[in-house]
């Protein structure tokens, strides 16, 4: 009878159990170690990415006004730059569609300025000929201007409205104190993606039976609608930039864990 003590061992399964158990968490380690932080870097991205055009760009507001009347409009300027301030804009107003009458709203800290350019083909207003036009506005910072994190709101009051066309299209150059210029200046086509550095575009809506009465309106909007507008334009401002803190968070925090787990594999 063969001796017990030369007789080959067999695996037990606690060994074998423990193999396997040991190849799993390795692996599950492995896995969360290389991909959570991908995983976090992508959320964050993707959330920046969707957040960053909602307060990107020189804008119009509010985006609509009638045909034939008058209306107030802000130029929202907002500064797009973490080390330098926006100390000078600039607003080419529509040659195609002249506007005979141009008032700008006092803005404190900045100058303004208006630039008159006499019309190929004179115009009628309220049964006067006019042969000149307003064809840029200039305003520029006498102190800090628009610094990092802020955006400035230039209004203007602007008419009369062309009846023949169905919006209006601004050419804006944002210069900042570090000599670098923006030129939002270029056509946003209908149905193609957003340009990088779109012009302020404002859309024409149907006339109302009483143009001074739309003026009217639109300078009550100062504490109306137009309030209302840029409310909820500053709301959307907000969230999307508390979105984008909320992508950092995940990004960070995925990193965290992933190199947490490579630690703790190993030890």
């Amino acid at each position: 009878m063969p001796n017990a003590s030369t007789m080959p061992s067999e695996p037990t399964m606690s060994g074998i159990s423990g193999t396997s158990v040991t190849s799993q968490s390795s692996g599950r380690a492995g896995f969360l170690r290389t991909r959570l932080p991908l995983v976090g870097g992508i959320a964050a991205g993707s959330v920046l990415l969707l957040a960053g055009p909602a307060f990107a760009h020189v804008s119009v507001q509010p985006g609509q006004a009638p045909k034939g009347g008058f209306a107030t409009v802000n130029f929202k300027v907002p500064n797009e730059r973490d080390n330098a301030s926006t100390v000078k804009v600039e607003v080419t107003l529509p040659t195609d569609h002249p506007l005979a009458s141009v008032m700008p709203q006092p803005v404190p800290g900045w100058k303004v300025s208006v630039t008159k350019t006499k019309l190929a083909k004179p115009i009628e207003m309220e049964g006067e000929k006019i042969t000149e036009a307003p064809s840029k506005v200039t305003w520029t910072a006498d102190g800090k201007g628009v610094e990092p994190g802020q955006f400035q709101q230039f209004p203007l009051s602007i008419g009369q409205l062309p009846e023949d066309a169905d919006q209006l299209v601004f050419k804006a150059l944002q210069t900042y104190d570090n000599k670098q210029v923006v030129r939002w200046i270029e056509p946003t086509k209908e149905g193609g993606p957003e340009p990088e550095n779109p012009a302020p575009v404002l859309k024409l809506t149907a006339a109302e039976d009483d143009a001074h009465g739309a003026a009217a309106d639109a300078k009550s909007g100062d504490k109306g609608g137009d309030a209302k507008t840029v409310a909820a334009a500053d709301t959307s401002d907000n969230t999307a930039r508390l979105l984008g803190a909320a992508g950092i968070v995940v990004g960070v925090v995925g990193v965290g864990f992933g190199v947490f787990a490579g630690r703790r594999r190993n030890a």
